[in-house]
């Protein structure tokens, strides 16, 4: 039973930071030229999926116009894993 509960910590875990990196992807295609639409069901279900883990490090992480909550939740969310997974295990 740890076993299959450490399994789904990391399938969750997992596709939270991949959501965080695909979303920080996405924000820098403007700068490219390419036009996303916020309206888009994909970029908002990324963006419900990835905002409440954002939104609380912003007040903290945002340095003028960088935003460096990305890198902190990244790194907080391998942090908690590796935490829970050990836990269990």
């Amino acid at each position: 039973m740890n076993e299959f509960l450490a399994f789904a910590i990391n399938i969750v875990f997992q596709v939270l930071w991949w959501a965080i990196l695909i979303r920080v992807l996405i924000s820098w295609l403007p700068m490219a030229g390419i036009r996303i639409d916020p309206y888009n069901p994909l970029i908002r279900t990324l963006f419900s999926i990835t905002d409440p883990i954002l939104d609380p490090l912003r007040k903290y992480t945002t340095i003028g116009m960088i935003d460096l909550s990305p890198i902190v939740a990244l790194f907080a969310l391998d942090i908690i894993r590796n935490i829970l997974i050990s836990l269990l295990i």
